[in-house]
């Protein structure tokens, strides 16, 4: 068997087609075809305003600027999730914290962040921004973190990264009805892609001309927002008003994403497919298998197992090497962020979120990802089993 990866792209000739056009186009970057993939994407989730951007992380990072977060400010997030998650804050001077996983979900525990909320406002910490991460394309609880946010004061940046085509009580993931901005990721690994990329989504105008001018060097050719009056050159002119970056998506990923995104649906049924036959082929093996809330829509960006150490006689590294040799390109998410030596340098340590670190040393991610073959996940289901015994 050829290896099998955690996670692979699903290309199509429209795909190439509608990029090889916009190759040979008048705009390679700052032309119409950004434009159409934010419009279409705000469509899809049901958000008012979409700005595309190279990739999550420098979203997540945007999102942190236009919520004014800042040096002497709090931002908590899960340790449960990719170093962008926690980053983004540090990036813009203030301090992270984290707030331990539900052992059923993955996401954030709600019970221990109301718990960690009421004893930060008797210490006067409380965090400006929570950053909650709907982990392997399952939502978090949000109408319960939205009711907390309104009870302490702190605002919301869901990291939607995995999670696009997801829904809880028939609410899209991306829709912002419970925080101010949402995350997409488009990396290759993702349900859609656009090579890299990344889109914020909100229903505040404000954030989205903010967001724009962000993404573009912290430039604006807005009357509006020009500071400087009657200057000459008005034909061509423009002013930076405040300090930004290039982060910009191109044309030609923002004419991949519009062609991939034709297919979201598709994409999205394909995983459940896949899931569908682990759960079935994989159920009676010492393992717990993921989790579905009642109410949600999981997109499945992952399909995390956990091991039964108890019952088995092989360790977590010795079964990931054995699917390895097999050709298996199983993967680990994720490594808790507070045992990340940058983290750890800040004060953090083992023990600290015990339900990450027990979810850690027992996660194995197995491949899943639209166009998975019978044959593939009949072999994997094989392997797993001979890998356990």
């Amino acid at each position: 068997m050829k290896p099998i990866n955690y996670a692979f792209q699903n290309i199509s000739s429209s795909d190439v087609n509608a990029v090889i056009k916009t190759v040979k186009s008048q705009f390679l970057t700052q032309g119409p075809k950004v434009l159409e993939f934010e419009t279409k994407i705000a469509k899809k989730v049901n958000a008012n305003f979409a700005v595309a951007v190279n990739s999550a992380s420098s979203a997540l990072h945007l999102a942190c600027l236009a919520l004014d977060v800042g040096v002497g400010d709090w931002v908590w997030t899960t340790p449960n999730t990719y170093v962008a998650s926690a980053n983004c804050a540090i990036h813009c001077g203030a301090q992270i914290d984290f707030v331990d996983i539900d052992p059923f979900t993955y996401n954030m525990n709600v019970d221990l962040l109301y718990s960690k909320l009421k004893k930060s406002k008797s210490l006067n910490k409380l965090p400006k921004v929570v950053i909650p991460v709907h982990f392997a394309g399952q939502p978090c609880d949000m109408v319960s973190i939205y009711k907390l946010s309104k009870e302490f004061g702190f605002k919301i940046i869901e990291d939607a990264s995995h999670a696009i085509g997801s829904q809880y009580n028939k609410i899209k993931v991306g829709s912002c009805r419970h925080s101010q901005i949402t995350v997409f990721s488009f990396h290759p690994v993702k349900i859609i892609t656009t090579g890299e990329g990344g889109m914020l989504l909100t229903n505040k105008k404000e954030i989205s001309e903010k967001l724009i001018r962000l993404r573009t060097n912290g430039v604006t050719n807005k009357k509006k927002f020009m500071v400087l009056k009657n200057t000459e050159n008005q034909i061509w002119n423009y002013q930076q008003i405040e300090l930004g970056f290039n982060f910009r998506l191109t044309e030609i990923q923002a004419t991949l994403g519009i062609s991939q995104l034709k297919r979201l649906e598709k994409f999205l049924y394909d995983r459940y497919k896949v899931v569908q036959y682990y759960n079935k082929h994989l159920k009676d093996l010492p393992i717990i298998l993921p989790n579905q809330t009642l109410g949600n829509y999981s997109s499945y960006h992952l399909y995390p197992i956990r091991l039964k150490l108890k019952e088995l006689k092989k360790s977590q590294k010795e079964i990931f090497r054995f699917l390895k040799k097999k050709n298996i390109n199983a993967n680990l998410h994720y490594p808790p962020l507070h045992l990340h030596p940058f983290y750890k340098a800040m004060g953090f340590k083992k023990n600290d979120f015990r339900e990450a670190e027990k979810y850690h040393k027992e996660v194995v991610t197995l491949p899943l990802y639209s166009g998975l073959k019978k044959n593939q996940l009949s072999y994997i289901v094989k392997v797993l089993t001979e890998a356990l015994r």
